[in-house]
């Protein structure tokens, strides 16, 4: 359990409830965060992501205690206090010391003073009957699972032997990987050079390092002059599945749905250095880091702020002879680094995410000159946004030639390993990944 001083644990809790509540309104965990002071904001976070990864069970036992929810904020604190408590054995704090500084919390919190008494007795009730109050959530999935009880039905349904493994890696905290640059050091040369500095890692995939403990990026030797990216493991995939058994490298090739551009960039470090790059991206912000991201690698694209779905807005008529398109999705593939997209998302979102992928999809086939190929890939682990859209694609259109791809990933944690084997091996977050050719019209 963590050691803190109790004065400056309530401050946490009250920075914890204001981001659940956020999350709860439809923001994201990164723009909850965003507003937190800079000097609380690690802490916040740990507490935050500890609260998001066990919501689904603090909301269930909140059900046990209260006929009727409070007021938003105080919802927030009372369920952030269960969260962090229910399980003495990985509760960040003592649960005592979590329910005395939940109700200081409150009582300094102007919006909820009024509600300090009543959390004060919910929160002490817990703590006498908490055995039986979490016997009786027993038979609650969400309380189990911490997901959607819509969410665990997709589940089971696409995946009936492997739902439950897929739910465990979700709540469990992804490690920080990185992807070698290697037109500017090798992986062992990087990998020695972080040793010397105290910093361990280990090989995964083709170019990639996953470090035993995260540090700040900017205290990785290397990483301000380029040497590395952030990455995971199985969004690294994206570059090589493209560019892999060509029988020539692509010269003209398009990154739709680009930023950050870490696969923008994996692609020109690949690359020969003639080949142009068009990286495409709807948000101007995002846009901008895209370019930020590559200055720090030393590498250029001609990046465009367009929707990539209206050709008219930014194509010029010469086909691409390879497209990437990392579409749209429901993140539901990277829970283990957003715990809050679960929180965030609604089961109607996955019917309108797939029919904004299938017009991508439709509109980018038509920049693929014959011959080219096209990988299609999202950080979705609905088949609704994977192997069912592929398959409806390649049924419309009988040019498309679906190649040998690794299909879904399942989120994984484990070791991680040198190199590509059985379905990624390691530990990675979970993706889709589908190469299509375009055969020449007969």
């Amino acid at each position: 359990m963590t050691s803190l001083p109790s004065k400056q644990l309530w401050q946490l809790l009250q920075a914890v409830a204001q981001a659940v509540k956020q999350v709860r309104q439809g923001s994201s965990g990164t723009a909850a965060l965003e507003a937190v002071a800079s000097p609380l904001r690690p802490g916040v976070q740990a507490l935050f992501f500890q609260v998001l990864r066990q919501l689904g069970r603090a909301q269930a036992l909140r059900d046990q205690l209260v006929k009727r929810p409070p007021p938003a904020l105080a919802d927030a604190l009372l369920c952030s206090a269960l969260a962090l408590a229910w399980d003495e054995a990985n509760a960040p704090y003592e649960p005592f010391t979590l329910v005395n500084q939940a109700v200081e919390a409150a009582k300094k919190t102007k919006a909820i003073q009024a509600q300090a008494n009543f959390l004060n007795a919910c929160l002490r009730r817990f703590l006498r009957e908490r055995e039986t109050l979490v016997a009786q959530t027993q038979d609650n999935l969400t309380a189990v699972w911490n997901h959607p009880l819509w969410w665990i039905k997709r589940l089971q349904k696409d995946y009936p032997s492997d739902w439950q493994a897929i739910l465990q890696a979700n709540n469990a905290p992804a490690p920080m990987s990185l992807r070698v640059n290697t037109q500017r050091t090798t992986r062992a040369a990087l990998q020695a050079r972080w040793e010397q500095a105290g910093v361990v890692s280990q090989a995964v995939g083709e170019q990639g390092l996953t470090l035993l403990q995260a540090r700040a990026v900017h205290d990785l030797p290397g990483f301000d002059q380029g040497w590395c990216s952030v990455q995971d493991p199985a969004a690294q995939h994206a570059a090589t599945a493209l560019l892999a058994g060509a029988n020539e490298l692509p010269m003209r090739v398009l990154d739709a749905c680009a930023a950050p551009g870490g696969k923008t960039a994996h692609l020109l470090e690949l690359l020969p250095q003639a080949a142009h790059v068009v990286a495409l991206e709807i948000d101007p912000q995002r846009a901008q880091r895209i370019d930020e991201n590559l200055q720090r690698l030393g590498l250029k694209a001609d990046i465009q702020v367009a929707d990539a779905a209206q050709l008219a807005q930014w194509w010029d008529q010469k086909a691409f002879d390879a497209v990437l398109l990392d579409a749209p999705c429901s993140a539901s593939g990277i829970v283990r680094r957003h715990p809050d997209v679960r929180w965030l998302r609604r089961e109607s979102d996955i019917a309108q995410l797939a029919a904004i992928q299938a017009n991508l999809l439709q509109q980018l086939w038509t920049v693929l000159k014959p011959g080219g190929r096209l990988l299609y890939c999202t950080c979705s682990v609905f088949k609704a946004e994977g192997e069912d859209q592929i398959k409806a694609f390649v049924q419309r259109n009988t040019e498309a030639r679906h190649l040998p791809s690794v299909g879904h990933l399942k989120p994984q944690n484990g070791l991680a390993t040198p190199a590509l084997a059985d379905n990624l091996a390691g530990d990675h977050d979970g993706f889709y990944y589908a190469l299509l050719e375009k055969n020449a019209p007969a």
